[in-house]
């Protein structure tokens, strides 16, 4: 995630002009789009990053629906004056005032979801989107925030609406940025201007915009002149947004991480990452085996066991254990540090090793694999697991610019897919670990005998 200031004046909207005038991006055509779903992690983001699409779309004569996931209360976290009880009120009608202006036979749902905490309500997130899509027309045309856009609210909506239109059928999606245009560098920009897609405004669409952002005076106005009621949308903000284009972009073709990449990486660093002499390293290594419900395995096999750290200490607690991993290179290190292991270069899910396994541990993988690869590989592990075989995953929760995922996705789509709850799940601000039960697995009191 970016850090940035809202308060801090931001990225001249001049500078992306002149950048904008250079980029050659296909135009979006709303001709057979059955329906449009519009994604908005707060009141206004509907408007500032598609309100000419909705517009676009009431002219079009098509359906508009927007999920609305928070009711954007902590806005003004310093206000002096007003509390985030009373502003979700306020920004309650607000949204509805701006998006009667944008598209007056538009419907909405509102999640109200805490704001800033899509992340823990990311299964909500996730159900809503997929009932609002089930009931959309067909060809549907997903809107939802650009996952790079550096709020954490934002990341999380587009995670999400890249699964649901992965995964869906006629469905497709567009990216809107709105943070970026504030906070990124047009001269050094990270956004994939490659992939993007815009729609032009006349007059009466870019009216129609602006009347809808005038609907939001808590956001483009200050709310007094006391420090922390300051506007959060002013005029320079709006004027990203105010042009006579809208921007879009369209999700890249997800493929997994390559060896390559890894090839490449311990090229650099011989040790990985510093699996020995971070504490954070250690502890989490101590969680995980806190974690297993046994003190013995018969069969172990850790997926991406890079250079053996974990493998070594597992191999204490089973009678065979496995690591694989894409990369040759730290499985030499790996066979060097856990000497009764054996260990298997494989690229998951193909390269998958016979066997039978009463334990498998998945540990900052999960989020290298492509959406298709991460359900084959949960396929691979639920084919190989033992009746009394557990999986556990632990996956790291902060942005990784060389993944695919997060590890709030990944751990969502392994409690999806499972075929029965989770025996345990911990849950911390850097990374979340799962245990996932085979059918005969029990609580530990239960197989101890304490309870019955």
């Amino acid at each position: 995630m970016v850090n940035f200031d809202h308060r801090e004046p931001g990225t001249d909207p001049a500078a992306w002009t002149t950048f904008l005038d250079r980029v050659d991006a296909p135009t979006i055509d709303l001709a057979g789009t059955g329906s449009v779903v519009v994604v908005a992690p707060h009141p206004d983001d509907e408007t500032l990053g598609a309100g000419g699409l909705i517009a676009a779309a009431a002219q079009a004569g098509i359906a508009v629906h927007v999920l609305l996931l928070t009711r954007g209360e902590r806005s003004h976290p310093d206000s002096p004056t007003t509390t985030p009880e009373r502003l979700a009120a306020t920004r309650d009608d607000e949204f509805v005032a701006a998006l009667g202006a944008l598209h007056p036979d538009a419907t909405s749902t509102s999640s109200r979801i805490p704001d800033g905490a899509t992340r823990e309500h990311r299964a909500e997130v996730t159900a809503a989107l997929d009932d609002v899509l089930a009931a959309a027309a067909r060809p549907a045309l997903l809107v939802a925030p650009w996952r790079g856009d550096g709020h954490r609210d934002h990341r999380i909506a587009g995670e999400v609406a890249e699964a649901a239109a992965a995964s869906a059928t006629d469905v497709t999606l567009l990216a809107y940025p709105i943070w970026a245009w504030h906070w990124d560098d047009p001269d050094a920009s990270v956004a994939p201007w490659d992939r993007a897609r815009t729609l032009p405004l006349p007059d009466a669409l870019v009216a129609r915009k602006r009347a809808a952002l005038d609907a939001y005076p808590s956001q483009t106005q200050p709310l007094s002149p006391a420090v922390g009621d300051e506007a959060i949308v002013d005029d320079r903000h709006a004027a990203h947004h105010l042009r006579t284009t809208e921007w879009f972009f369209v999700p890249e073709t997800t493929a997994s991480r390559s060896r390559a990449s890894f090839d490449a990486h311990y090229d650099r660093k011989p040790e990985g990452w510093d699996f020995d002499g971070s504490w954070y390293e250690q502890r989490k290594r101590a969680v995980t085996l806190a974690a297993l419900p046994r003190p013995r395995f018969r069969s172990a096999l850790e997926l991406g066991c890079a250079t053996g750290v974990l493998t070594a200490a597992l191999a204490d607690r089973a009678d065979a254990v496995l690591g694989t991993d894409i990369a040759a290179a730290p499985l030499e290190r790996a066979a060097r540090r856990a000497p009764t292991a054996r260990f298997v270069q494989a690229a998951l899910p193909s390269e998958w090793p016979d066997g039978r396994w009463d334990l498998v541990v998945m540990s900052e993988v999960g989020y290298y694999l492509s959406p298709a690869d991460l359900d084959a590989t949960i396929d691979r592990v639920l084919g190989s697991l033992d009746d009394d075989g557990v999986l556990v995953a632990c996956h790291w929760r902060h942005p990784d610019d060389e993944a695919v995922s997060g590890g709030d996705a990944v751990d969502a789509r392994l409690t999806e897919r499972w075929p029965r709850p989770a025996l345990l799940r911990h849950v911390e601000e850097d990374f979340v670990l799962s245990v996932l039960p085979g059918p005969a697995v029990t609580s530990v009191a239960r197989a101890e005998g304490i309870i019955r």
